[in-house]
């Protein structure tokens, strides 16, 4: 049986302790230690570190990134440089320009380089794609995510485009495997932060799909919801829930003259799906390592992290320009 992966973890914040959790119970990894000035005593069995080249001095294999955005960049360009593996929290950095430069180190140096959009991993996303690429929805014309609810105190550094709204922006690729032509965007700023706190974007995907998200953190309640609208009906994800539900268009005649002169769709059967509901945090850890292990596994690339990265910033450029359009082609 070949030695475990040595694993190492740079900022132990909200998110941070939540790594540090799975990375404690990961098979085939040694948690070795953790770096964050502000901790005085480690979790799960790892020791603490003060900085990164001391992490890196302990011969670590891969490193997860998930201290503040803003350092992204440089932590990361540092573990390039030392030839160690890293999952970078999302967004991958704060710009665009930061977000190519980790891609190239990575790319450059031969090592695996990933970026953590756990939403990926939610269950009723993971099904919703592959009944998709199953063409069980026949041709999608629309997808509409949702994403509200309180102000995390923990966001300092970027608004609510690059903290959550990069969620969004990577499932709807995801799902539909399509890319962004286009996108416009309004944003709102009303929490006294120099960052914006609510933003309505609309945008085009390749394959004629149109695509809509709202999302802030003014909101009392939570919601998470992404809804495909296709040729045969709608597919509605709750990934609060890990819920998946098809609403499909009706095949039954109408009779009533008010209604079987609707040249629409109308209302059909609803299924609720049953699917196994794994920890997206732990599957995604799962497929990073064995990315690290040279398995051919679905991880988030840094092209792709670096592209939605572009995304976000061309709504931050939309709404700074009056909601103009932003060509992505």
């Amino acid at each position: 049986m070949s030695a475990p992966l040595r694993a190492g973890l740079i900022g132990a914040g909200a998110m941070g302790r939540n790594h540090a959790r799975i990375l404690g119970q990961l098979d085939g990894v040694d948690f070795v230690a953790i770096s964050d000035p502000a901790l005085e005593a480690g979790l799960f069995g790892a020791d603490v570190v003060p900085d990164v080249e001391s992490l890196i001095a302990l011969g670590i294999d891969y490193a997860v990134v998930a201290c503040p955005t803003s350092l992204h960049e440089e932590v990361g360009l540092a573990l390039a440089s030392a030839g160690v593996h890293a999952l970078i929290e999302k967004p991958l950095a704060s710009t665009v320009e930061g977000a190519a430069r980790l891609e190239k180190a990575f790319g450059d140096a031969g090592l695996v380089g990933g970026v953590g959009h756990i939403e990926r991993y939610n269950p009723s996303l993971q099904a919703l794609r592959a009944k998709l690429e199953e063409g069980e929805l026949g041709q999608i014309y629309q997808v509409v995510t949702r994403r509200q609810g309180p102000f995390p105190h923990r966001i300092a550094d970027v608004g609510v485009v690059k903290d959550l709204a990069t969620h969004d922006i990577d499932i709807a690729s995801f799902v539909t495997g399509e890319s962004y032509l286009d996108i416009s965007a309004r944003t709102v700023t009303k929490s006294g932060r120099p960052h914006e706190d609510m933003v309505a974007a609309v945008g085009t995907l390749s394959g004629d799909i149109i695509v809509s998200h709202l999302v802030n953190w003014l909101s009392p309640m939570k919601e998470r919801c992404t809804v495909i609208t296709g040729e045969r009906g709608a597919y509605v994800a709750d990934t609060l829930t890990a819920d998946l539900t098809f609403h499909r268009n009706a095949t039954v005649a109408l009779d009533w003259d008010a209604l079987s002169a609707f040249r629409g769709v109308a209302e059909g059967d609803v299924t609720r799906f049953a699917i196994p509901k794994r920890e997206p945090l732990l599957v995604e850890h799962e497929t990073f390592r064995d990315a690290v292990l040279g398995q051919d596994t679905d991880i988030v690339t840094l092209a792709q992290g670096r592209r939605t990265v572009e995304v976000a910033q061309a709504m931050i450029d939309s709404a700074d320009g009056g909601g103009q359009r932003v060509d992505l082609a």
